[in-house]
Protein backbone atom coordinates (compact mmCIF):
# COMPACT_ATOMS: atom_id res chain seq x y z
CA UNK A 1 0.00 0.00 0.00
CA UNK A 2 3.09 2.57 0.65
CA UNK A 3 4.09 2.37 -2.80
CA UNK A 4 0.76 3.75 -4.31
CA UNK A 5 0.50 6.07 -1.29
CA UNK A 6 4.08 7.52 -2.43
CA UNK A 7 3.37 7.57 -6.07
CA UNK A 8 -0.06 9.43 -5.12
CA UNK A 9 1.84 12.70 -3.05
CA UNK A 10 4.55 12.62 -5.65
CA UNK A 11 1.54 12.78 -8.53
CA UNK A 12 3.33 9.72 -11.05
CA UNK A 13 3.27 6.08 -11.51
CA UNK A 14 5.94 3.87 -10.73
CA UNK A 15 3.93 0.87 -9.66
CA UNK A 16 3.21 -2.16 -11.97
CA UNK A 17 4.94 -5.42 -13.68
CA UNK A 18 7.03 -5.08 -16.25
CA UNK A 19 5.61 -4.96 -19.76
CA UNK A 20 7.96 -7.02 -22.90
CA UNK A 21 11.62 -8.56 -21.92
CA UNK A 22 14.39 -7.20 -22.25
CA UNK A 23 16.50 -7.90 -25.63
CA UNK A 24 20.05 -8.34 -23.84
CA UNK A 25 21.36 -10.32 -22.07
CA UNK A 26 23.65 -7.49 -19.79
CA UNK A 27 20.68 -5.58 -18.79
CA UNK A 28 18.10 -6.86 -16.13
CA UNK A 29 14.40 -6.73 -15.92
CA UNK A 30 13.14 -2.91 -14.09
CA UNK A 31 11.98 -3.40 -10.41
CA UNK A 32 11.68 0.28 -8.59
CA UNK A 33 13.28 0.22 -5.06
CA UNK A 34 10.47 -0.08 -2.60
CA UNK A 35 9.78 3.15 -1.04
CA UNK A 36 9.72 1.76 2.48
CA UNK A 37 13.41 0.97 1.60
CA UNK A 38 14.41 4.60 0.44
CA UNK A 39 12.57 5.86 3.75
CA UNK A 40 14.72 3.27 6.11
CA UNK A 41 17.99 3.93 4.32
CA UNK A 42 17.42 8.11 3.41
CA UNK A 43 17.15 8.55 7.29
CA UNK A 44 20.14 7.15 7.89
CA UNK A 45 22.30 8.64 4.69
CA UNK A 46 22.87 12.49 4.49
CA UNK A 47 21.59 13.82 1.05
CA UNK A 48 21.31 17.83 0.62
CA UNK A 49 20.41 20.02 -2.19
CA UNK A 50 24.00 20.49 -3.59
CA UNK A 51 23.98 16.70 -4.90
CA UNK A 52 23.94 15.30 -8.08
CA UNK A 53 22.64 11.39 -8.52
CA UNK A 54 22.71 9.73 -11.30
CA UNK A 55 20.54 6.88 -11.33
CA UNK A 56 21.34 3.75 -13.54
CA UNK A 57 18.84 1.86 -15.17
CA UNK A 58 16.02 4.51 -13.70
CA UNK A 59 12.71 2.79 -15.10
CA UNK A 60 10.02 5.13 -14.77
CA UNK A 61 11.99 7.39 -12.26
CA UNK A 62 10.40 6.56 -9.08
CA UNK A 63 13.79 7.46 -7.05
CA UNK A 64 14.44 10.47 -9.16
CA UNK A 65 11.43 12.08 -7.74
CA UNK A 66 11.66 10.87 -4.43
CA UNK A 67 14.88 12.39 -4.30
CA UNK A 68 13.84 15.76 -5.97
CA UNK A 69 10.76 15.98 -3.58
CA UNK A 70 12.76 15.14 0.00
CA UNK A 71 16.01 16.71 -0.77
CA UNK A 72 15.51 19.14 -3.57
CA UNK A 73 18.80 17.22 -4.90
CA UNK A 74 19.66 17.65 -8.83
CA UNK A 75 18.90 13.85 -10.35
CA UNK A 76 19.73 12.42 -13.42
CA UNK A 77 17.96 9.23 -14.89
CA UNK A 78 19.66 7.37 -17.52
CA UNK A 79 17.06 4.28 -18.90
CA UNK A 80 18.14 2.36 -22.05
CA UNK A 81 14.08 0.82 -22.49
CA UNK A 82 12.48 3.84 -24.96
CA UNK A 83 9.02 2.26 -23.32
CA UNK A 84 10.09 2.96 -19.28
CA UNK A 85 12.15 6.15 -20.81
CA UNK A 86 8.46 7.97 -22.32
CA UNK A 87 6.60 6.69 -18.66
CA UNK A 88 9.61 8.68 -16.94
CA UNK A 89 8.59 11.73 -18.78
CA UNK A 90 4.79 11.64 -18.55
CA UNK A 91 6.00 11.44 -14.66
CA UNK A 92 8.01 14.26 -14.92
CA UNK A 93 5.45 15.85 -16.03
CA UNK A 94 2.60 15.19 -13.65
CA UNK A 95 5.17 15.79 -10.84
CA UNK A 96 5.80 19.27 -12.10
CA UNK A 97 1.97 20.02 -11.91
CA UNK A 98 1.98 19.62 -8.27
CA UNK A 99 5.67 20.92 -7.75
CA UNK A 100 6.17 23.41 -10.63
CA UNK A 101 9.75 24.84 -8.96
CA UNK A 102 13.21 23.69 -10.21
CA UNK A 103 11.88 21.21 -12.95
CA UNK A 104 15.45 21.85 -14.74
CA UNK A 105 17.12 19.90 -11.48
CA UNK A 106 14.81 16.71 -13.01
CA UNK A 107 16.04 15.10 -16.42
CA UNK A 108 16.10 11.82 -18.32
CA UNK A 109 18.10 9.92 -20.72
CA UNK A 110 17.29 7.57 -23.25
CA UNK A 111 20.72 5.41 -23.46
CA UNK A 112 23.00 3.30 -22.75
CA UNK A 113 24.47 3.44 -19.46
CA UNK A 114 28.22 3.02 -20.28
CA UNK A 115 27.24 5.63 -23.00
CA UNK A 116 26.48 8.56 -20.22
CA UNK A 117 28.57 11.55 -20.31
CA UNK A 118 29.63 11.99 -16.35
CA UNK A 119 29.25 15.31 -15.92
CA UNK A 120 31.68 17.30 -13.22
CA UNK A 121 29.49 18.06 -11.15
CA UNK A 122 27.83 14.58 -10.53
CA UNK A 123 28.83 12.98 -6.98
CA UNK A 124 26.57 10.35 -6.15
CA UNK A 125 25.55 7.04 -8.42
CA UNK A 126 22.74 4.58 -7.84
CA UNK A 127 22.33 1.24 -8.86
CA UNK A 128 19.93 -1.28 -7.91
CA UNK A 129 21.96 -4.06 -10.49
CA UNK A 130 20.25 -2.74 -13.43
CA UNK A 131 23.11 -4.94 -15.86
CA UNK A 132 26.06 -7.14 -15.43
CA UNK A 133 29.16 -6.98 -14.06
CA UNK A 134 30.86 -6.16 -17.70
CA UNK A 135 28.10 -3.28 -18.15
CA UNK A 136 28.99 -1.70 -14.12
CA UNK A 137 32.83 -1.72 -14.87
CA UNK A 138 32.58 0.05 -17.94
CA UNK A 139 30.41 2.64 -15.83
CA UNK A 140 32.54 2.80 -12.90
CA UNK A 141 35.57 3.57 -15.05
CA UNK A 142 33.83 6.45 -16.83
CA UNK A 143 32.86 7.59 -13.19
CA UNK A 144 36.75 7.73 -12.38
CA UNK A 145 38.11 8.85 -15.62
CA UNK A 146 35.66 12.02 -14.43
CA UNK A 147 36.60 12.02 -11.01
CA UNK A 148 40.46 12.14 -12.26
CA UNK A 149 39.56 15.42 -14.22
CA UNK A 150 37.08 16.85 -11.14
CA UNK A 151 38.51 15.88 -8.04
CA UNK A 152 35.60 15.29 -5.72
CA UNK A 153 33.89 13.10 -3.20
CA UNK A 154 31.77 10.70 -4.82
CA UNK A 155 29.70 7.79 -3.27
CA UNK A 156 28.20 4.33 -5.01
CA UNK A 157 24.83 3.85 -3.58
CA UNK A 158 23.91 0.11 -4.23
CA UNK A 159 21.02 -1.32 -3.30
CA UNK A 160 20.40 -5.16 -3.50
CA UNK A 161 24.22 -5.60 -4.45
CA UNK A 162 25.64 -8.72 -6.50
CA UNK A 163 28.45 -10.28 -5.83
CA UNK A 164 30.23 -9.42 -8.98
CA UNK A 165 29.47 -5.79 -8.38
CA UNK A 166 31.22 -6.24 -4.62
CA UNK A 167 34.46 -8.26 -5.80
CA UNK A 168 35.03 -5.49 -8.55
CA UNK A 169 34.82 -2.67 -6.39
CA UNK A 170 36.67 -4.30 -3.73
CA UNK A 171 39.79 -5.36 -5.27
CA UNK A 172 39.93 -3.32 -8.70
CA UNK A 173 39.14 0.15 -7.59
CA UNK A 174 39.84 2.38 -4.38
CA UNK A 175 36.42 2.69 -3.69
CA UNK A 176 35.97 2.02 0.33
CA UNK A 177 33.10 0.51 1.78
CA UNK A 178 31.66 3.57 4.32
CA UNK A 179 28.47 3.02 5.25
CA UNK A 180 25.70 -0.30 5.61
CA UNK A 181 22.25 -0.35 5.71
CA UNK A 182 20.39 -3.67 6.71
CA UNK A 183 16.21 -4.02 5.91
CA UNK A 184 15.82 -7.38 6.77
CA UNK A 185 17.58 -9.70 9.05
CA UNK A 186 16.46 -13.09 7.56
CA UNK A 187 17.73 -12.01 4.16
CA UNK A 188 21.35 -10.21 3.69
CA UNK A 189 21.32 -9.35 0.31
CA UNK A 190 18.51 -6.94 1.28
CA UNK A 191 20.69 -3.86 2.13
CA UNK A 192 22.04 -0.74 0.88
CA UNK A 193 25.67 -0.44 0.59
CA UNK A 194 27.74 2.79 0.10
CA UNK A 195 31.49 2.71 -1.40
CA UNK A 196 33.25 6.06 -1.83
CA UNK A 197 35.91 6.91 -3.70
CA UNK A 198 39.30 7.61 -1.98
CA UNK A 199 41.34 10.69 -3.08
Amino acid sequence: MIENQFDKLLNIKTTGEQKGFMTSIHYHRYEPTPYSALETFFNEYNMSSHDQIVDFGCGKGRLNFYLHHHFKASVVGVEMNETFYLEALKNKQSYLNNYRNRGDRITFYCLLAEEYDISPNENKFYFFNPFTVQIFMTVIKNIMISFEKHPREIDLILYYPSEDYLFFLENQTTFELVKEVNLLENNPNERFLVYRLKN
